[in-house]
């Protein structure tokens, strides 16, 4: 039976708390009962925590992590360690229900599979005496101990206890973890002691937890506080506070450092919309931080999988082109994976998916069909892929790319440094070359007043040309004007002799309407064209009623011959 409850079990209150503006205070939805909390004369429950020793090298709340570094480390030793201990660990039972709350290995989903079955194990033999009354527990750690042989020492010295008055019907409201283990009509279900036993680094996050599920609010500010606590929420399955901490931290400076560790946090798949936002702010933080990542080559080198993955999947990386992706990805791939067989499955399953193919060049792709690195299926199907966008018209194309906009954007153009243009080759009668380039009206505006945009590079005669486009100054009206040039790349002091030809889409027939034809001897790194190629001021050009934009698209054709 479906339990209603505004706190998790609603889908919609889930999803809303993050982004109405009356959710950024949980009390304004959320009873306050903090009256009530550890008062026994509204609780009908008693809890016991048991405070066992931290694991080895796990810092415990006398030395405590005081910059996210330090949390991330402590962490990942954590979760090692229990890791190795979970092998062995086993559970006491005595007639009070006792729960241990070691840490889970979150980075293992194998710990996440049996969510819909019940929070613990729960051991029913009957206790060593024969007494069913309440147990005094100071009474019964020794006999846990000497009876249950699978503790290790750390486990089975109590530090210290805490004995809190709850009340479970709060508690089940808040989550499922405490539902079940009030309701499963088990025997322990119908103690009124429950013991959990905890490790002393968990201590002041699960009591920041408790008092949270009462009074919908945190004392604890700091990055690490919070992210302790959003640890216990995530392990006690409590969203609402999930969802406040994950608030929390986003109203923090964003740093690398922790941006990386939000993309690394270990949760539940049920509880992950809870910190969605949280992640969310990460990735874009990274991808701005690293939006060119020729400035930082070796940091984004060096970032760790989730962060190349937030990086790669930003529509604003500039990039000369998505020819610089795939070259990127095969670096980053071949350092960090070093073995063929793991970097083919990281490329097949997480890194191929984010190289918008469709938008590098042929040449290129005539590589990737021969690139080992990649499952050679792999390879055929992407090829094939990008061969048959770059054959659509326009507007199937916009059709494909909002299609596959809400999963991995690979039809969507990046701000590439250098524009994607369209090339028909013919070889006879003559070698020649028909060339598209698309202007967006915002990428002209940027232009304004001495700014210039580069094609990709196209080949002809196996020479390497490309087309810029410019904002200048009319050299005999004195006024600023669209000029369009065709360069050649450098190679050397090769002379190429080209006829040339320079043609744009015109209102009211929308057909290509020549502007200017010549012809030019190229040497490496010459380029020639026209200052004004529309023979208008700039601002005539860009005019709301301009005859050269349509649909706010400029279309630019550019025809070479090599000459005979």
């Amino acid at each position: 039976m479906r339990v209603l409850s505004a706190d998790l079990f609603e889908p919609r209150t889930i999803m809303d708390s993050d982004y109405s503006p009356s959710s950024l205070d949980s009390s304004a939805s959320d009873p306050d009962f903090a009256f009530a909390f550890n008062d026994s004369n509204f609780s009908d429950r008693v809890l016991k925590i048991e405070i066992v020793p931290d694991l080895p090298d796990t810092k415990s709340d006398g030395d405590p992590c005081t910059s996210i570094a330090d949390w991330a480390r402590n962490r990942k030793r954590r979760r090692e360690d229990i890791k190795k201990e979970n092998a062995t660990e086993g559970f006491a039972q005595s007639e009070e229900q006792i729960i241990s709350c070691n840490m889970p290995d979150t980075e293992d989903a194998v710990v996440y599979e049996n969510q819909d079955e019940e929070p613990m194990a729960m051991i029913e033999e009957p206790p060593t005496d024969a007494v069913l009354g309440q147990t005094h527990l100071d009474d019964d750690v020794t006999g846990r101990e000497s009876n249950d042989a699978s503790w290790n020492m750390d486990c089975s010295t109590v530090l210290r206890v805490k004995t809190l008055h709850i009340s479970s019907p709060i508690l089940a409201a808040k989550s499922p973890f405490f539902y079940k283990l009030f309701s499963n009509g088990m025997r322990e279900s119908e103690q009124r002691h429950v013991t959990l036993r905890i490790q002393a680094s968990e201590e002041a996050a699960l009591m920041d937890l408790l008092n949270f599920m009462y009074s919908n609010s945190l004392s604890t500010t700091t990055p690490t506080s919070l992210l302790d606590v959003l640890m216990a929420a995530d392990k006690f399955e409590v969203a609402s506070c999930m969802r406040y901490c994950s608030r929390m931290l986003r109203n923090l400076p964003m740093t690398c450092e922790s941006a990386l560790l939000y993309l690394d946090l270990p949760s539940t798949v049920l509880m992950a919309e809870a910190v969605q936002p949280l992640t969310d702010a990460a990735k874009q933080f990274l991808a701005a931080r690293y939006k060119d990542i020729s400035k930082f080559p070796e940091e984004v080198l060096n970032l760790p999988l989730a962060g190349i993955e937030a990086v790669l999947s930003s529509d604003d990386l500039q990039v000369a082109s998505e020819d610089t992706v795939y070259d990127f990805v095969l670096k980053w791939a071949r350092m960090h994976y070093p073995k063929l067989d793991e970097r083919r499955e990281i490329l097949g399953t997480r890194l191929g998916r984010l190289i918008r193919f469709p938008f590098m060049t042929c040449r290129k792709l005539k590589k990737v069909l021969g690139c080992n690195d990649f499952e050679p299926e792999l390879t055929s199907k992407v090829v094939l892929e990008a061969l048959f966008f770059k054959g659509e018209t326009p507007y199937r194309q916009r059709i494909l790319a909002a299609e596959e906009a809400s999963t991995y954007r690979r039809f969507v153009e990046r701000a590439y440094k250098y524009r994607p243009v369209k090339v028909v080759e013919f070889e006879l009668p003559r070698q020649q070359c028909v060339v598209y380039l698309d202007l967006k009206r915002e990428e002209c505006v940027h232009l304004f007043p001495a700014g210039r945009v580069y094609s990709q590079a196209f080949h002809l005669g196996g020479q390497g040309f490309f087309l810029s486009a410019h904002c200048n100054m009319d050299q005999q009206s004195s006024f600023h004007c669209f000029g369009l040039f065709l360069g050649m790349q450098e190679k050397g002091s090769v002379s190429f002799a080209v006829d040339y030809e320079f043609a744009a889409r015109s209102k009211p027939t929308e057909e290509y309407v020549s502007k200017y034809k010549g012809n030019y001897t190229f040497t490496g790194g010459k380029a020639v064209g026209y200052r004004n190629l529309f023979g208008i001021p700039w601002t005539a050009f860009m005019a709301d009623d301009s005859l050269y934009f349509i649909n706010g698209i400029l279309h630019l054709r550019a025809e070479l011959t090599i000459k005979q």
